[in-house]
């Protein structure tokens, strides 16, 4: 590491202290060599700088004993403390709310939820969610200035430029609220707002089924379908942050009209309603999602031709996406993704028949971490663990090093 023209040996401790943390929070414990070697900077640097970071407490060291391929200088192996800071996801549902704390190795500290009355308007639902990031930090012995930032999850689509929540269906509880400036209020914290369905493509891309994939496209089935992009390891968030409204698709011009004011939109034959809607002649009006599945796993006919059409229609758009944007795996999440193969299979057919053969092959898989508030809450956490632009950095002024 070189000084910068002008620097002083202060700024340029602070710089090397920085990489340290960096290095470790990247790549896991290593021995006082490796760090050498890999931050540039002679042993005895990095022995004064491992010096001052064990003594504030911002990393740790193992009883493991050195490696036998290094000298017995090495020392154990040395790694980010993980009660020096956390990050936090909180993602808020129709019914409820649920926050996750990460420390900054993506490893969980505390997580809980809370179910919600749908009526529930933003001020409660933003209370309610502080107070569970009180609790969880507290059983945690954490402090709440030790949390980096929080990822906030909300249906509806943000605008990057406002942070203003914007209206995608009638009746969303955050709808025309400046999320992003009421959570930083609450929170005093530093916060970004994101939506929640993205939210959850982004849990799946660190922990889930996208993982180690560069471009991922994530969609989830349920009342509303939405999406999230990774496109070259970034989430994607387009123009104004409506990227993704996939459920907004309009797969018939001349169909009903939606409420959002288009006609023929995806939802009004994939989303979870239209879906019901559709199966209960066969199953009785009374047939709850549970039951359809559980029949139509058994082989009921009547459940695998409506999954086997809205599978298709599903797959239809999906081929459109793959010939834009060309991901190298598809993941299905929400609720409807419980119908697992009477549902993939004819989304994986039709993309097969629709897309251009260069990209026809694509992974098409389902979710791996579940269905719920959590899901999005990880994904928060998620997003500030790697959008933050620099942790270590962070974890420096907040132990109050200038």
């Amino acid at each position: 590491m070189s000084r910068k023209p002008g620097g002083s040996l202060r700024s340029l401790r602070r710089s090397n202290e920085e990489q340290v943390i960096a290095l470790l929070i990247a790549q896991g414990p290593l021995h006082r060599a490796e760090l050498a070697r890999q931050a540039g900077v002679s042993r005895t640097t990095v022995s004064t700088i491992v010096s001052e970071l064990l003594a504030r407490g911002l990393i740790t060291e193992s009883d493991e004993e050195p490696d036998g391929d290094l000298d017995g200088r090495a020392g154990n192996r040395l790694s980010v403390n993980p009660r020096a800071a956390v990050v936090a996801g909180m993602n808020h549902t129709f019914d409820g709310v649920w926050v996750h704390l990460s420390d900054l190795a993506a490893r969980e500290v505390a997580s809980s939820g809370a179910p919600l009355d749908p009526g529930t308007g933003p001020a409660e639902r933003i209370k309610a969610g502080v107070s569970i990031l009180q609790r969880l930090l507290a059983a945690a012995d954490l402090e709440r200035q030790q949390v980096i930032g929080v990822g906030v999850g909300v249906p509806g689509p943000i605008h990057r430029g406002t942070g203003v929540v914007g209206v995608s269906l009638p009746g969303q509880p955050w709808s025309h609220v400046h999320a992003a400036e009421e959570l930083q209020r609450a929170l005093d914290l530093p916060v970004v707002v994101e939506n929640n369905t993205r939210l959850e493509g982004v849990a799946e891309a660190r922990w889930g089924a996208g993982r180690d994939v560069a471009n991922l496209l994530y969609f989830g089935l349920s009342s509303g379908i939405g999406s999230g992009l990774i496109l070259d390891g970034r989430l994607y968030r387009g123009a104004v942050g409506a990227a993704g409204e996939l459920g907004h698709v309009s797969v018939n011009v001349d169909g009903p009209l939606c409420p959002c004011g288009n006609r023929g939109c995806l939802v009004l034959r994939a989303g979870l309603p239209a879906v019901l809607t559709a199966l209960r002649p066969a199953f009785g009006q009374d047939a709850g999602l549970d039951e359809i599945l559980a029949r139509t796993a058994t082989g009921d006919h009547a459940g695998e031709q409506v999954f086997t059409d809205v599978g298709t229609v599903v797959g239809q758009v999906l081929a459109n996406l793959c010939n834009l944007l060309n991901p190298e795996r598809i993941v299905v999440g929400g609720e409807l993704s419980r119908a697992g193969e009477a549902l993939l299979a004819p989304m994986r057919d039709a993309v097969r028949r629709h897309a251009l053969s260069l990209v026809r092959d694509v992974d098409l898989v389902p979710a791996e971490l579940g269905l719920g508030a959590r899901v999005g809450a990880l994904g928060g956490a998620a997003l500030v663990l790697s959008e933050t632009p620099d942790l270590a950095a962070a974890l420096n002024r907040m132990n109050g090093i200038t």
